[in-house]
């Protein structure tokens, strides 16, 4: 009995820290600003497992009977915890944090019951010293089986919803294993075995089911039809249709829609491109949609493109859907162009070559993970990959709903000894949006440009490079790795630019 009851130990710390990292993604994917988030739901969830422990002490009979229902609680509570947060955050709007924290807090204190019930179960059949080693070793063993499936395995195979579900129902089986373990101890075990078998139902249907609630979630969270979904290691990918309008989401933060992309990537690429007429190897740092490489490849003289990308689904998918092939007109298709999945920052400090144009699309500082790709370190990394004459463009973020997150940019491109050239343009999906020329030498604008351009001319060039007074430069702190002050200024200013 003592094997089988320390076995139980292992399933339930994968299950009790499984359901801590769906909140902490969850509420990352939802929320945003993953380190807050993170932070917020462990500290709750650690603080709700003491409560949970110090509620131990008043189970004083009936120790057996008591560890089933706990066990059939959390498998209801931690299985459906998932599904319930998509659900609340699509249709209870300010509501979802109650939820999300709600979920959290009870599950926790759930969790926190089991193992001294475990340790009082096994009291009789072990000494105290082997009782406490073996069952925080087996505790530890499960948290750390777990922890490596769920990046790799749970989310990008499984996705949130049903791994959620999935360790509800071995919730549910470790509740029925200890219903047979002390039978002897159990009264009522036709009407037990009946509750086991309705809880590990409803979860075993939500398992098969969780496409759906998935989709379901997800269609209230998005205004128009969800055309793809998918679940990589490293985001949520949602693509929406709505006539001939085509948009990609990634963690919920809409990062193109086809009726105006042109605008965003026409804008990126040509005015530090087409100033570069001597530029032959170009380097994309993001932009794994493809859209940036097609505007490169439109230079004759580019004779290779090296694309970086972390997450290898987003090229894949631009690669291989036709409707995606379509938009960035088949871009990974050209034998100019390579790609290589891999973290930006530690492949540019491994890098030993030298580009003449580099273009950093990456996603806005949201979060810590992506504000280290703004620091003066990364900054550093890329000048010392130009050439004499190199250029380089970075996506900054809005100007007008994000002052000083573009600011804050600019600035610490600035600290780094490199010319700034900052300038924005109108995307109607976006609003104003802004980028920044860096070079070691002051930008010159190109004399012509490419007539087949829908929107950059050389008339219009001027006009980019102005700042009207509301988007005008402010005072700012340089972003290091050591005080990521710009994933502070991203977060206040984007809270609030809807009611601006």
């Amino acid at each position: 009995m003592s094997y089988a009851l320390l076995a139980s130990v292992f399933v339930i710390a994968a299950c009790g820290l499984v359901y801590e990292l769906i909140a902490g993604a969850a509420a990352s994917y939802l929320i945003g600003d993953s380190v807050t988030q993170f932070s917020l739901v462990i500290g709750l969830y650690l603080f709700a497992m003491g409560v949970g422990s110090y509620l131990s002490r008043w189970v004083v009979s009936g120790i057996a009977a008591r560890f089933f229902e706990i066990e059939l609680a959390i498998a209801l509570f931690g299985g459906f915890s998932a599904a319930a947060m998509f659900l609340a955050f699509a249709h209870a709007g300010g509501e979802f944090r109650l939820v999300l924290y709600g979920f959290v807090l009870v599950v926790g204190v759930l969790v926190g019951l089991e193992i001294p019930l475990v340790m009082r179960l096994l009291r009789a059949q072990l000494g105290f010293r082997d009782l406490v080693a073996q069952v925080l070793s087996f505790d530890y063993l499960g948290a750390l089986a777990v922890s490596i499936a769920f990046p790799l395995v749970l989310v990008p195979k499984l996705g949130l919803i049903r791994s959620a579900f999935l360790f509800g129902l071995l919730n549910a089986l470790v509740a029925g294993w200890a219903l047979w373990l002390f039978r002897s101890q159990l009264g009522a075990m036709r009407w037990r075995t009946l509750q086991c078998a309705l809880v590990a139902g409803l979860l075993a249907g939500g398992v098969i089911e969780s496409d759906r609630l998935t989709a379901a979630a997800e269609e209230d969270m998005y205004a128009d039809q969800i055309v793809f979904a998918r679940s990589s290691a490293h985001q949520r990918i949602v693509l929406t249709r709505w006539r001939n309008d085509l948009r990609l989401y990634l963690n919920g933060n809409l990062q193109f829609s086809a009726r105006d992309e042109y605008r965003y990537h026409e804008a990126l690429v040509h005015p530090g491109l087409a100033a570069a007429p001597w530029a032959k190897r170009v380097l994309v740092l993001g932009g794994g949609d493809g859209m940036a490489v097609r505007e490169i490849l439109k230079y004759p003289q580019v004779e290779s493109v090296t694309l970086v990308d972390l997450d290898p689904e987003m090229t894949r998918i631009f690669s291989t859907l036709p409707v995606l092939r379509a938009l960035n007109g088949d871009a990974f298709a050209s034998p100019k162009v390579k790609v290589i999945n891999a973290d930006a920052f530690k492949w540019l400090e491994e890098a030993d070559e030298h580009w003449d144009f580099v273009v950093a699309d990456f996603p806005d500082p949201s979060n810590y993970s992506l504000g280290k790709l703004y620091t003066t370190a990364f900054y550093r990394l890329l000048e010392r990959r130009l050439t004499a004459r190199g250029l380089a463009v970075i996506q900054a973020t809005s100007p007008l709903y994000a002052r000083k997150s573009f600011w804050c940019v600019v600035a610490t491109i600035e600290s780094v000894g490199l010319a700034t050239a900052p300038y924005h343009v109108n995307v109607p999906s976006f609003g104003e949006w802004g980028y920044v020329l860096v070079s070691r030498d002051p930008y010159r604008p190109p004399q012509q440009l490419d007539p087949r351009l829908r929107f950059v001319s050389v008339e219009t060039l001027p006009a980019m490079f102005t700042f009207p007074r509301d988007m005008a430069r402010v005072p700012v702190e340089v972003n290091r790795l050591t005080n990521q002050i710009l994933v502070q200024y991203f977060d206040a200013e984007w809270k609030r630019a809807p009611s601006e």
